[in-house]
C-alpha cells in the first residue's frame, strides 16, 4: 500500500484481529512512520454505535480537553471569535465551552447532538470559525489529507488530540491505542507524520510530544504552547482564568427555552 499521507511505499509490521473476528494487516510508512491499515471494510460494522462503549474515560476527557482548550484560546487566539468542535459526538465539549463563554458550535455527520441542541453547524449561517477542535477524531480518519481539508475549510486553525507512536516497535500487545477490539483506530501517527502533513498543507505544527497538537498559519511560541499543555500548568492557569470570561449558559438556556414554545 502507499502511504495515505505522503504516498510512499510502505510495509505490512503486524497483524490484528478487529471486533476479534478479522484478521487484519497494519502498514508503515517508511518515510513518515504513518500506520493505516488495509481497505477498512468492517468501519460500518464498528460504527453500529457512533460511540464506543469502551470510551470510558468521554466525559473526563471533555473536561481535561474543555480546560486546556480554553488557556490555548486565551494564549493565541481571539476568544471573542467563534469556534468550532469538528465531529463532536455527543456535544460535550461545545456544551461545556459555551458554559465557560467561548461561541463554540459542533460538527458531526454521524453522531447524536445530546447536549449541545441548537448549537450545532446546521444551527448557524457562520462558515469560517476562528479555530477548529477535532478531539480523539485523526485516529478514525480513512482519508486523512482530505479530510483534513474538510477541517480546513472551517478554520485556518486544527487544535486535535490523537496519541503519538510512543516506540519504533508498536503492536497491538504494547500499545493499547491501537484497540483492535473496537476497530475505530485506522490511522495511528508518529510525530513526523504530523510534521509532513504540515508542510503539504503548509501549516505550522505546535505539539507536546504525545497526545494534545496544533496546525495553524499563525507562528506562536512553541515552548508556551508546550507548557500549556501540561496537566498542573492548564489546572493552574485555568484556575485564574475561570471567571474571566461571563458563561453563555443563562444567555443559551433563554434562548432554548424560547425554541421549544
Amino acid at each position: 500500500m502507499k502511504c495515505k499521507i505522503c504516498n510512499t511505499d510502505t510495509d505490512i509490521i503486524f497483524k490484528a484481529k478487529i471486533l476479534n473476528k478479522y484478521d487484519v494487516d497494519y502498514f508503515k510508512c517508511g518515510q513518515c512512520a504513518f500506520i493505516q491499515t488495509e481497505n477498512p471494510y468492517w468501519l460500518e460494522e464498528s460504527y453500529s454505535n457512533a460511540i464506543t462503549q469502551l470510551d470510558i474515560g468521554l466525559a473526563n476527557r471533555n473536561y481535561d480537553l474543555s480546560k486546556k482548550t480554553n488557556i490555548i484560546i486565551n494564549a493565541f487566539f481571539n476568544k471573542k471569535a467563534d469556534f468550532l468542535d469538528f465531529a463532536g459526538g455527543y456535544g460535550m465539549l461545545v456544551r461545556l465551552m459555551r458554559d465557560k463563554g467561548f461561541n463554540f458550535y459542533r460538527q458531526d455527520k454521524y453522531c447524536e447532538n445530546i447536549f449541545a441542541k441548537h448549537f450545532d453547524i446546521t444551527d448557524t449561517s457562520i462558515q469560517k470559525f476562528e479555530l477548529a477542535t477535532a478531539f480523539e477524531v485523526f485516529e478514525h480518519l480513512t482519508n486523512p489529507m482530505q479530510e483534513i481539508d474538510e477541517i480546513l475549510s472551517y478554520a485556518d486553525s486544527i487544535l486535535f488530540s490523537t496519541m503519538l507512536q510512543p516506540s519504533e516497535n508498536i503492536n497491538p500487545s504494547n500499545w493499547w491505542y491501537v484497540s483492535p477490539e473496537i476497530g475505530q483506530h485506522i490511522a495511528l501517527y508518529h510525530y513526523h507524520s504530523l510534521k509532513t502533513i504540515a508542510a503539504l498543507k503548509g501549516l505550522n505544527l505546535y505539539s507536546d510530544g504525545k497526545y494534545l497538537h496544533l496546525l495553524t498559519k499563525r507562528k506562536i511560541n512553541s515552548t508556551l504552547f508546550k507548557l500549556l499543555c501540561n496537566n498542573s500548568i492548564a489546572n493552574f492557569l485555568f484556575f485564574f482564568s475561570r471567571n474571566s470570561k461571563k458563561s453563555l449558559t443563562q444567555q443559551d438556556y433563554q434562548y432554548l427555552k424560547n425554541e421549544i414554545k
